[in-house]
């Protein structure tokens, strides 16, 4: 950050009267800009017809990070609006996709690039749904064809291997949990999906 967003002054990098961390203080207005997380948030689009496994809908994303790389529908947070509503926005706008949204999932701290992680166990509405914008392609994958190697982000890989343990869970009698992990590798993977 070079200038204040109040009043277009230079700011400059310093701890605050009774603060612990460097903040951008305009010595101009006194205005502290706090820069805090992102959340990005997402679901878990789930289709299970009675007595067939469970798929979930994945989509290949058509731009950078990550470009070509499989992700679970997710993205920013927008103001005004819920961390569910945000997860539906999105799903939607990725994936083309009618869900009904279920609990909190999974919650994922990733302290390196100033994110936390957030999905929502959802149920497709139906398997009317084609790529959005930001994808080149959306489909469905039970556990075994999931491209582990083509996956977008760590916090993706975790999800879903938190999410078929889940499953595998169920199967024995017990339910989904609320999962929370720090991803503390780097968020993208050096390989190329081409």
């Amino acid at each position: 950050m070079k200038f204040c967003s109040e009043c277009a002054h230079p700011v400059d990098l310093l701890i605050p009267e009774g603060d612990n961390r460097p903040r951008y203080v305009c010595k101009q207005c006194a205005a502290i800009h706090y820069q805090n997380p992102k959340l990005v948030v997402g679901s878990i689009p789930v289709w299970q017809p009675e007595g067939e496994e469970v798929r979930v809908l994945l989509c290949k994303r058509a731009i950078e990070p990550r470009h070509g790389f499989w992700t679970l529908p997710a993205g920013f947070m927008e103001n005004s609006e819920t961390t569910a509503e945000a997860a539906v926005r999105e799903t939607e706008e990725e994936a083309g996709a009618d869900i009904e949204i279920g609990s909190l999932f999974s919650l994922l701290n990733v302290a390196q690039v100033h994110q936390v992680h957030l999905f929502y166990l959802a149920r497709l509405r139906s398997l009317d749904f084609a790529p959005g914008i930001e994808s080149l392609d959306v489909r469905m994958f039970a556990e075994h064809e999931i491209p582990w190697e083509e996956l977008a982000f760590p916090t993706i890989r975790k999800t879903l291997e938190l999410f078929f343990a889940d499953c595998a869970r169920m199967r024995e009698g017990g339910g989904f949990g609320f999962h929370t992990h720090d991803i503390v590798r780097p968020m993208r993977i050096s390989s190329d999906p081409d």
